[in-house]
């Protein structure tokens, strides 16, 4: 099994990348919105949430090398 130590800010985006997906799926399968709305907003936030995760991945892989 790999290790890799993390600094705080490190584990905070890390959340903040699933918390940003996880918010944009339930938009995207939530009846509260108008359709345009929720639909334009959960789209917003999966992509942001899913872009900001590949350079993450990347630093953390690399650091524990």
């Amino acid at each position: 099994m790999k290790h890799a130590n993390l600094s705080f800010r490190e584990i905070a985006l890390i959340g903040a990348t699933r918390a940003a997906l996880g918010a944009g799926v339930g938009l995207l399968l939530a009846g509260k919105l108008g359709k345009c709305t929720r639909k334009n907003t959960g789209l917003a936030l999966l992509g942001v949430g899913a872009l900001s995760t590949i350079p993450l991945v990347k630093h953390i892989l690399g650091k524990s090398r």
